[in-house]
């Protein structure tokens, strides 16, 4: 039985990723924490809330 560990994944994840698709991963967690951090706005936030209400998330 072999055991999974985190050294394991690390390079199994050195050798089916491409270097596109890791600049495409880091690039896209960038994204995230700039729109969480910057876009605090009311503005935005009334706006995304609503769309959560939009589509059916329910938050109250």
């Amino acid at each position: 039985m072999t055991t999974d560990t985190v050294h394991g994944r690390i390079e199994r994840v050195r050798i089916d990723v491409t270097p596109t698709q890791l600049t495409l991963m880091v690039a896209s967690i960038v994204a995230a924490g700039f729109v969480l951090l910057f876009l605090q706005d009311p503005m935005v936030h009334d706006s995304m809330h609503n769309f959560r209400h939009a589509v059916g998330v329910t938050c109250h």
